[in-house]
């Protein structure tokens, strides 16, 4: 089986990559303590913080080169890019003497504001140029699937974890098989 990965994967924040609605349930300001890795607290302590298996997901991605996006409809979308560019993301396993990243240099595409996710991807499309097709979505609200009317693959998720990446990349890959066999056959062939 191929490990092929869709060219762009984008990911809501709220309830998708933390356990928060960044624009109700955190009271700014927001900072990190040091050099803590993983973890934010605002005005009242509250932790901000990614679900326990994001950060090796956004390491994989970036080693596979695929963009990452991040897509929320956040009315505090400068709070959300606060966040972002405060929360340090550690290095992968096995490369603990390297620095933490902050999370914000992982994403290469941000739609961050109010409004229907279509708005979201058809600005991704524009910026990057990358068809829809090659594009796979984790979203907590099934009301987002409206996306696949584009043609993006989209994955419902009450907090991304390896297992539901790994089931949004099979159902990304199942509803693309020939692009995904045309791949494995030119990778064969080089």
């Amino acid at each position: 089986m191929t490990s092929r990965l869709p060219k762009l994967v984008a990911f809501d924040l709220d309830y998708t990559l933390w356990d928060l609605w960044i624009d109700t349930h955190v009271d700014p300001p927001i900072r990190r303590d040091g050099d803590t890795v993983n973890e934010l607290r605002d005005r009242n302590n509250r932790k901000i913080k990614f679900y326990r298996e994001v950060p090796e997901i956004l390491h994989r991605l970036r080693e596979g080169g695929v963009t990452i996006a991040a897509c929320s409809r956040t009315h505090a979308p400068d709070l959300a890019r606060q966040a972002l560019r405060l929360l340090l993301v550690p290095p992968p396993a096995g490369h603990k003497n390297e620095a933490p990243t902050p999370a914000v240099e992982f994403f290469d595409q941000l739609e961050i504001y109010p409004g229907s996710k279509m708005k979201h991807f058809k600005e991704l499309h524009k910026k990057t140029g990358i068809p829809y097709s090659e594009m796979l979505f984790f979203d907590d609200e099934h009301r987002n699937k409206e996306v696949e009317a584009l043609g993006v693959t989209f994955c419902l998720s009450r907090g991304v974890s390896d297992r539901e990446f790994e089931h949004g990349l099979a159902e990304w890959r199942r509803r693309h098989p020939v692009e995904v066999a045309d791949d494995a056959a030119a990778t064969r062939e080089e």
